[in-house]
C-alpha cells in the first residue's frame, strides 16, 4: 500500500466550472504546479484526480480536475485533504531536503559523539525551519535548521549531528 503525505487541502470550489481553491504550504509551489495526479481522501478511501490545470492566485492554488467540469462535481470535495504519494515527493527533493516525517525521531548528536536527545517535531518561524530537540532531561530546544549549525543529516543511520554552541540546547 502507497505512503500517502498532504499536499494540500480543498478550501472551496471556484466559480462553476468544477475548479477549486486549495490551500498548500507556499514554499511547495513549484511541486504543487508539477503534480500530474492528487489522490482525495473520503472516510479512509483514496481516490485518484488527475489534473487538467493549476494556476495561482494569491495564496492559493486553483486546481481544474480532469472529468469534473461542474460546481456540482466538486462541492463536495470541500474541506478535504489532497496526497500524493510519498516517493513523488521524495523523488522531488533536493539533496539537502527532508521530509518533516523523515526528521521526527531521529536521535540528535553533538559534534563530539555525545547523544543529546532526539528530534519531536518541525516547524518555520518564517525565516527558516526549526527543529524541535527534546534533550534527555526532558527540556525542548529550537534549532534553526542550517548547515551552519546542524552540518549532518543522516536519515538511514537516524542521526543528525549540531553544532557544539554555548547555549543552543538546554540540557
Amino acid at each position: 500500500m502507497p505512503d500517502y503525505v498532504s499536499v494540500g487541502k480543498i478550501l472551496n470550489f471556484h466559480g462553476i466550472k468544477g475548479e477549486v481553491k486549495v490551500g498548500f504550504s507556499q514554499s511547495q509551489r513549484d511541486f504543487i504546479a508539477d503534480l500530474d495526479a492528487v489522490f482525495l481522501c473520503i472516510d479512509h478511501e483514496y481516490t485518484e484526480l488527475k489534473i487538467e490545470s493549476v494556476k495561482f492566485n494569491k495564496n492559493f492554488a486553483i486546481i481544474k480536475f480532469k472529468g469534473l467540469n461542474d460546481i456540482n462535481d466538486v462541492i463536495g470535495y470541500k474541506g478535504c485533504l489532497l496526497f500524493t504519494d510519498k516517493s513523488t515527493i521524495r523523488d522531488s527533493l533536493g539533496e539537502d531536503e527532508f521530509l518533516i516525517d523523515e526528521l521526527t525521531g531521529l536521535n540528535v548528536y553533538d559534534t563530539d559523539g555525545c547523544h543529546i536527545g532526539f528530534v519531536i517535531g518541525v516547524s518555520n518561524n518564517g525565516a527558516t525551519d526549526l527543529l524541535s530537540v527534546k534533550s534527555k532531561s526532558g527540556k525542548i530546544s529550537l534549532v534553526p535548521f542550517v548547515n551552519a549549525l546542524v552540518p549532518t543529516v543522516d536519515i538511514k543511520n537516524k542521526k543528525i549531528i549540531i553544532n557544539k554552541i554555548e547555549g543552543l540546547i538546554e540540557s
